[in-house]
């Protein structure tokens, strides 16, 4: 669901690991507003010209009767599904976001719940989608298994996710030189799974930087076959200011995963 593009104020989240209430503290209920005002109806750059065409490209490929999106936030993906004819339910914990889910899609199905706890029986669904939800997740094992629970054989995951090039560095942001302008994007600490706090637009929440074999052992540990991948890039009729810098580092990767029939 989520992502921040811009100026970050990043800094390790050193109480997450140590204090229950601070795992429970993630900044959405506090950002909410922010980023409900932040996403718009149409979603950020990244969302609109570079993820949007590839996740619901995949999503339509295998004609689901019935999605289930993890972390829905406000409910935009579930939209977008159903202007597709797919029947559509949003899953996230942040109370605010599900409100406000709810109040723009009232033929929907929004619940306040968690990724490590989804509150559905087994093979229920055609399609489970996580759209930049799992960088927000504290243990992404956990979901991975209970997406891979609630999916019917031979239905599809579809992920978007940070690359974890992306989330290495997320930290230190963009080194700049002496007029500001981007240098490079860097990479440090790769191996060291890590929570840290983000800040944008009057959003902070915290996120969460693993090396990509840590999903991946995730994904292969559940059971599922790898069945896409891609890093894509932005359209090109995407703004082109934008769209160079989101071309200099590799910013998403999707995948789709297969649960064997």
């Amino acid at each position: 669901m989520r992502f921040f593009w811009g100026k970050r104020r990043a800094a390790p989240d050193k109480t997450a690991a140590s204090l229950p209430e601070a795992r429970l503290d993630n900044g959405w209920e506090s950002s909410a507003g922010a980023w409900i005002a932040d996403m718009g109806e149409h979603g950020d750059f990244a969302r609109r010209w570079i993820l949007d065409p590839v996740m619901i490209a995949l999503a339509l490929t295998r004609a689901p009767a019935e999605a289930l999106d993890i972390g829905c936030g406000e409910g935009r993906f579930c939209r977008l599904l159903a202007e597709h004819g797919v029947r559509s339910v949003g899953v996230d914990p942040t109370g605010s976001l599900i409100a406000e889910a709810r109040r723009r899609h009232p033929e929907g199905t929004y619940v306040d719940a968690r990724a490590e706890q989804i509150p559905f029986p087994d093979a229920r669904f055609d399609l489970v989608v996580s759209y930049n939800s799992l960088i927000d997740i504290e243990d992404h094992g956990a979901a991975i298994g209970e997406m891979a629970r609630v999916l019917r054989p031979g239905g599809a995951l579809l992920i978007a996710n940070l690359t974890s090039f992306n989330t290495a560095g997320a930290e230190r942001g963009w080194i700049k030189d002496a007029k500001g302008e981007p240098l490079h994007y860097p990479v440090d600490r790769y191996l060291e799974q890590r929570a840290f706090w983000t800040d944008y637009r009057g959003i902070r929440v915290r996120n969460y930087h693993r090396p990509l074999s840590a999903y991946m052992q995730a994904l292969l540990g559940a059971g599922l076959s790898l069945a896409h991948f891609e890093e894509p890039e932005p359209l090109a009729d995407a703004p082109a200011a934008k769209a160079a810098r989101y071309r200099r580092a590799p910013w998403f990767w999707v995948m789709e995963w297969i649960k064997p029939a």
